[in-house]
């Protein structure tokens, strides 16, 4: 008998394997044709055909029993010798270990790879099973967070216990990243984020963004001081240039016009510095809510609106802005903060359409919460630029037939309120046939 390393696999081994289930059958049936000659020439054939039976039988759990050995311990040794059909079971079972080592051992290269690569991944990993339980871990892990070769097995919530990240953890909502400071230095500002895969696993990726925050933090206190300190010099300029147009008698056609251009881009200016220190505001003040009357404060928005539109508009369209109120129901929020960003998304929409053509304000009722639309029929947004259109004084190049003015902090002022009153801001556009922009507020923020 071969032994088990012995074996080459050839394309005819089907061919052989009938052959012998051939042999088998043609060995059972020569042995019983012999039996029933053997048994009706001396008339034993019941009892030659019952120990005929009999041998087969135990034959067969012979080698039933050997097999069950041999497999028990894993089909490492040697099998037993053996003929027929029973060394074919062998053989396939043999075959079928082989292929399983070596799927093995390219899967355990491939995740020795996996680990060397993350090892040197400046960014923490974690691995965590389906109860939260850390299944491995690298380098920059267990440095930024304090874990030990021994915690493999422990669940991070025991180990990372910042109430931000337990509340990430179970939101089983990872869309964002959570921005927490890491456990061994709180110096080191960590942006955590997890990402799903497998059969309830899941990838915990954790970067420092110390720097980044740093930089952010000097960037909103350069913004805030330089707007502090453009405030009094524009306050002195726009005092004495009201003065000087009192003093202008008119006969200076160019004088005039100085003093008008002067007094447009000082305005112009104040209204910069006003944005600038309203989003420094939303970016660092604390929240003081109230449950705030919003179809009340939409009404008054629409009016204002309307009477700063213009007496040319008015001749044109004398009533531009349709305000629709299909629910009641009021908000929690900040109504100063609230006010901005429904005057921006009103005062844009009036701006970047047409003179004559309606704006439809809408406050509405869905199913996960309340909305707000403002839509318009203007110039619409380019699908390129709509997930830009709420940056910091991005504006859209698109040909006008008219020069329009701001500030381009709008929607980011927009963007900003919402975020602080948990709401989102979706928008869709097509050029040349408007823009809509939705504002969805969470059922946690209604209030009677």
């Amino acid at each position: 008998m071969m032994a088990a390393g012995a074996f080459k696999l050839h394309p005819n081994h089907v061919v052989n394997t009938m052959g012998i289930w051939q042999k088998e059958f043609f060995t059972g049936l020569l042995l019983f044709l012999a039996v029933s000659i053997v048994g009706g020439m001396t008339g034993l054939f019941m009892p030659m055909a019952l120990l005929l039976t009999l041998g087969i039988l135990m034959r067969q759990f012979f080698q039933i029993n050997r097999f069950e050995k041999w497999i028990r311990t894993g089909g490492q040794s040697k099998y037993p010798e053996t003929s027929g059909i029973w060394e074919e079971i062998y053989y396939h079972v043999y075959r079928i270990k082989k292929n399983e080592k070596k799927r093995k051992k390219k899967l355990g290269k491939m995740v020795d790879q996996f680990r060397q690569s993350t090892e040197a991944l400046p960014d923490a990993a974690i691995v965590l099973g389906p109860n939260d339980e850390i299944d491995w871990a690298n380098k920059a892990a267990r440095e930024v967070f304090g874990l030990h070769s021994s915690d493999k097995g422990q669940r991070i919530p025991n180990l990372i216990r910042f109430p931000e990240f337990i509340r990430y953890l179970r939101s089983e909502n990872y869309t964002e990243a959570v921005i927490l400071p890491s456990p061994v230095d709180n110096r080191i500002t960590l942006a955590v984020r997890i990402i799903a895969y497998g059969a309830g696993l899941r990838l915990l990726l954790a970067q420092d963004v110390t720097q980044l925050k740093k930089m952010e933090r000097m960037r909103k206190d350069f913004v805030a001081n330089v707007s502090h300190e453009l405030r009094t010099p524009l306050t002195v300029l726009k005092g004495y240039l009201e003065t000087l147009q009192d003093m202008d008698d008119g006969e200076s056609f160019l004088l005039t016009t100085s003093f008008q251009q002067m007094q447009g881009q000082t305005e112009r200016m104040q209204h910069l510095v006003d944005d600038l220190l309203l989003l420094t505001r939303l970016e660092t003040q604390q929240k003081k809510t109230e449950c705030i009357n919003v179809p009340a404060l939409l009404s008054q928005i629409c009016k204002e609106a309307e009477t700063l539109n213009g007496n040319v508009a008015k001749a044109l369209h004398p009533v531009r802005i349709s305000l629709s109120l299909e629910t009641d129901v009021n908000l929690m929020g900040e109504e100063q903060d609230l006010r901005s960003a429904f005057t921006n998304l009103l005062v844009n929409a009036l701006k970047y359409s047409p003179d004559n053509s309606p704006v439809k304000v809408r406050w509405y009722s869905s199913d996960d919460g309340v909305v707000l639309d403002v839509e318009d029929q203007g110039e619409g947004i380019a699908a390129t630029d709509i997930s830009r259109v709420t940056e910091r004084f991005y504006r859209s190049e698109v040909k006008r037939s008219k020069k329009v003015g701001g500030t381009g902090l709008g929607l980011a002022i927009v963007k900003h309120v919402l975020m602080r009153h948990d709401g989102q801001l979706y928008i869709s556009s097509e050029l040349g046939k408007g823009s809509r922009f939705s504002c969805h507020f969470p059922v946690k923020r209604v209030c009677d």
